[in-house]
């Protein structure tokens, strides 16, 4: 290894050129892809002021897409196997998944570019956390970055087999989601998004089965109950995932996600009169 080799190894300094905003403030909420979402989300690229970055801006509004460049800064380990969200419950070498658990936690996302007004970019389809910092932006080049034909590795035999389910939610557990957006609450597109691909037991996915052999989906601090009738997933009702004891006022659940909500759920679905 020659001096030059060991300078690189030893540190590599990276300043962040601006921060991402998007809606998604909790990494189980965003998409695992851009564009994966049933509703593809907008962001704003914020960049710094005071380092010409209006100039370096300029040209790249004919673009459709860019690639963002990005620091997962939430991440602070990483292994060297991990079990993807897809596939069949097998461990996969890192550098054969898209993980954020990496040694250098870089994230690369293919963005849609709707418009640019001054330093912010507004961008859509986003997969990315809110206040995300930014390392660098690039134009994609379909003419050459564009091979839909191209090997994917495990991922063929995983998507040759995977079939979606049927995603049906009852009458009850409709009025319940009504419910619950009425209140800011939004479960349905996450719950839909995992239900419809592999609606079983997993640590990833946070589903269980109970012991009335009903399959419970947790999302945050909510529970969507459902069973499976061939490749048709029944979504019957949705539960608080606190105890009554926990959410019995609002002084009780301060603190705890979607605490208010929670108190008047269990009063509107659950045990608290």
């Amino acid at each position: 290894m020659n001096d030059h080799e060991g300078d690189i190894r030893r540190t590599i300094t990276m300043e962040p050129i601006g921060v991402i905003r998007t809606p998604y403030s909790d990494r189980s909420d965003a998409p695992r892809q851009p564009g994966t979402a049933r509703q593809g989300a907008e962001g704003a690229i914020e960049l710094y002021a005071g380092r010409n970055f209006e100039q370096a801006l300029a040209d790249l509004h004919g673009f459709e897409f860019i690639w963002v460049i990005y620091w997962f800064d939430r991440n602070d380990t990483w292994r060297p196997k991990v079990l993807p969200p897809r596939g069949d419950g097998t461990r996969r070498g890192l550098f054969a998944t898209r993980s954020p658990h990496r040694p250098n936690p870089i994230g690369l996302s293919l963005l849609r570019l709707l418009k640019i007004r001054g330093r912010t970019l507004r961008v859509g389809d986003v997969d990315i956390l809110d206040g995300t910092p930014v390392l660098d932006i690039k134009p994609y080049l379909p003419y050459v970055e564009a091979h839909p034909y191209a090997r994917a590795g495990w991922l063929d035999s995983v998507a040759a087999s995977e079939e979606l389910y049927s995603v049906d939610w009852n009458e009850n557990a409709r009025r319940q989601l009504a419910w619950l957006a009425a209140h800011g609450v939004y479960l349905e597109l996450s719950a839909h998004a995992t239900l419809q691909r592999t609606p079983f037991p997993h640590p990833y996915r946070r589903i269980r089965e109970r012991s009335d052999g009903t399959l419970e989906l947790s999302v945050k601090s909510w529970r969507v109950i459902f069973h499976l009738e061939g490749r048709a997933v029944r979504a019957e009702r949705i539960e608080s995932g606190y105890a009554p004891e926990a959410v019995r006022d609002e002084a009780a659940a301060a603190g705890l996600h979607d605490g208010p909500v929670h108190v008047l759920f269990h009063r509107e679905w659950g045990d608290i009169g």
